[in-house]
């Protein structure tokens, strides 16, 4: 937005900084001035005001922030109106609908004259560029830009009955002041008269009662509009004026009066013409209670003290500048003691809520610069109880190659539904769409989601996994799990034992077995059960630890494949962190080396297909050898000529005592346990 200082120095008479000092101190507290330009005896600053500051966005409120700052006089807004001639009633306003129209003035003047605007109105808008269009709409535009409060002008002979604020019939149609017509939906509030709609509220007027060179009388409205209606109606509509802009941020409930009569008296100065009977003010107290009525905050200067630190100025904050500096922003204190105030907040900042509010407002106004750099004090720090394991787990996924990525944590109802199928999902009261309708009770569409992006960029290879929070319940009672997702897409290279198509599979049953070994936990238990329909049937498998399912992994279904229009297969997998993060870790423990010599025997075996090292393994070890230190498959292959339907493997083992040199006799009978126990499994040794 754009301000003249020129205008601006008239609410400040006592204001001596120069444009370029005020420009700079504006921007350190927030009010950023982004360009300076000459302009006539003053200076155009070019704003970028916030949204939570709408009370900013107009002269009067940057004045009011050049008060604070500097600590000089604001001069008080002059909306004394002249002498009233009687009316013979008040004029008609109906509210039909109060929790969207909080307030609504009106104020009656006839007899004016349109013309032209000239004088100071004409010189402020030339400067601004503001458009011009006549002395009496251009009273409602100098106001908004003045003192911040949207109003209109409608010409009172073209009202038929009073006004009513009501919702638009649907299918109802307006011609706005741009000239489109609009049709209207149940949801868009409008300011009606008994017969049609005049004015899509908080938005913009309507072209049949807009003020026209014919004009004799005036309404002058301001009203208070409820921002969410206002902004709705503004974006299914297309239409973004400076007048929604500040409603649907939301405006001053007390304001409205008060624009009303700047806006009557400047029409008076400019069209001439006579206020007729008193202002029409309807008001809905609890609107009231909500915004300008809110209750006060309590705040303590030695907290203020306590979180806004040291000061380069050895005053530093007392309860002195606290007073001075919230006063001059609008807020009425009233003392508890010492140092503690009682804080009535101002009609027009409803961004402050809470005592840490106040505090951040001290700290803006003094200026952040002021306070010294200082370091915090040094204090006792934990480490969180499940740091450890989740940094294992972390690392571990780090060195196979995983990177990691986080999704959104919503999903739709449909995704919620066929990743996890019968959980019971939490539904969001105000979605941001449908695809965000829930939290999500899986990170499985996240991550399918996050590889489908992937591949849609050709970036063929991924290995991804993101470790966060799931959902299920209802939203009265959300039940807050910590879960870990994996997802493998793109070729790996086959092995002796699996087929190209089936490599992926198996990494991933690799990865989920190398996290499992990160904890002190049971053998786990693979098993091929029915998961969800979003796993391919035959190509997935739950893993349990005591028969508590743990992990899921798994191809992703050919059907959701195909709806996500992904080139290659995905691969899957969900773990419970929950349940693994109550297991004790796996400590590596160091033992002393041997200084005897070690000895090594290798074993060359033939399997059938289907038999698992972990059976071949298990096998050997349940000999309890205590000199048996290393236990490897060195080499796996096949040779479908000569043993089809079979798999060699090159077992090597490793012997070592502490306290002695082995000798032959011992290796010896070991080695023939260990051939005596492979074959018991339908091994046959190669020769």
């Amino acid at each position: 937005m754009k301000i003249l200082t020129s205008w601006l120095r008239s609410y400040l008479p006592a204001l001596a900084v120069d444009d370029a000092r005020l420009a700079e101190d504006l921007t350190l507290r927030g009010i950023a001035v982004e360009g300076v330009s000459p302009v006539g005896d003053g200076s155009l600053f070019e704003m970028d005001i916030t949204t939570n500051r709408v009370d900013a966005m107009n002269h009067y409120g940057v004045a009011r922030e050049a008060a604070a700052i500097y600590n000089v006089e604001l001069k008080p807004l002059d909306f004394q109106l002249p002498g009233r001639t009687a009316a013979p009633e008040s004029f008609p306003v109906r509210i039909e609908e109060p929790t969207l129209c909080g307030r609504f003035t009106a104020q009656v003047i006839r007899n004016v004259r349109i013309a032209p605007s000239d004088g100071l109105v004409a010189g402020y808008f030339s400067a601004l560029g503001q458009k011009q269009i006549s002395n009496a709409v251009d009273a409602t535009n100098f106001v908004l830009l003045g003192m911040g409060h949207p109003t209109h002008a409608f010409d009172l002979d073209k009202i038929e009955g009073g006004i009513v604020v009501r919702k638009a019939r649907p299918g109802e149609r307006i011609k706005l002041l741009d000239g489109s017509t609009r049709t209207l939906v149940a949801e868009d509030l409008v300011v009606a008269d008994e017969v049609k709609a005049l004015g899509l509220a908080g938005v913009m007027g309507g072209w049949d009662s807009m003020i026209t060179a014919e004009t004799k009388n005036v309404l002058v409205e301001a009203a208070w509009f409820e921002p969410a209606t206002i902004r709705a109606s503004s974006r299914r509509h297309l239409i973004h004026t400076d007048a929604s802009h500040r409603f649907e941020r939301g405006a001053d409930f007390a304001a409205a009066p008060i624009a009303n009569a700047l806006v009557a008296k400047a029409i008076l100065e400019a069209c001439g013409g006579s206020l007729e009977g008193e202002l029409v003010d309807v008001a809905i107290p609890e609107q009231r209670d909500a915004t300008a009525g809110r209750p006060a905050i309590q705040l303590s200067v030695h907290i203020v003290k306590r979180l806004l630190g040291a000061t380069i100025d050895p005053a530093g904050i007392s309860s002195d500048l606290v007073r001075r500096t919230l006063g001059a922003l609008g807020c009425r204190l009233a003392p508890l003691g010492s140092d503690r105030f009682e804080v009535a907040l101002p009609s027009w900042r409803l961004d402050l809520t809470r005592e840490i509010d106040l505090i951040e407002e001290v700290a803006r106004v003094y200026g952040y610069n002021g306070f010294a750099n200082t370091l915090p004090t040094p204090g006792v720090t934990t480490a969180h109880a499940l740091a450890r394991k989740q940094h294992a787990v972390r690392a571990r996924l780090f060195q196979l190659g995983y990177s990691e990525a986080i999704s959104s944590t919503f999903a739709s109802a449909a995704e919620s539904e066929f990743f996890a199928p019968g959980t019971p999902a939490v539904a969001l009261e105000n979605p941001l769409s449908e695809e965000a309708a829930n939290l999500r009770p899986s990170l499985l569409p996240g991550m399918t989601t996050m590889l489908a992006n992937n591949l849609n960029r050709d970036v063929l290879t991924g290995r991804l996994f993101e470790a966060g929070a799931i959902f299920s319940g209802s939203a009265a009672s959300v039940n807050e799990t910590e879960s870990l997702a994996l997802g493998l897409t793109g070729a790996v290279p086959a092995t002796a034992l699996h087929a190209a198509q089936d490599a992926p599979f198996f990494e991933l049953k690799g990865v989920v077995e190398s996290l499992l070994a990160l904890f002190n936990a049971p053998a786990p238990a693979f098993a091929a059960e029915p998961i969800s329909g979003a796993f391919e049937p035959g190509r997935a498998a739950v893993v349990s630890l005591d028969g508590k399912r743990v992990a899921m992994f798994g191809q992703l279904s050919a059907t959701e494949a195909a709806r996500r229009k992904l080139r290659q297969p995905v691969y899957l997998a969900e773990l419970r962190l929950d349940e693994l993060f109550q297991l004790p870790p796996r400590h590596v423990v160091a033992r002393e080396l041997s200084r005897f010599q070690a000895v090594e025997r290798d074993f060359s075996f033939t399997f059938a297909d289907g038999t698992p090292w972990q059976g071949i393994a298990g096998a050997i070890e349940a000999l309890g050898i205590p000199e048996l230190r290393r236990l490897e498959a060195v080499e796996i292959f096949r040779d479908p000529k000569k043993s089809p339907g079979n798999f060699s493997i090159l077992i090597r083992t490793v012997f070592q005592s502490n306290d002695r040199t082995l000798v032959d006799t011992e290796v010896a009978a070991w080695s023939s346990a260990i051939i005596s126990a492979l074959q018991s499994l339908g091994g046959v040794l190669r020769g």
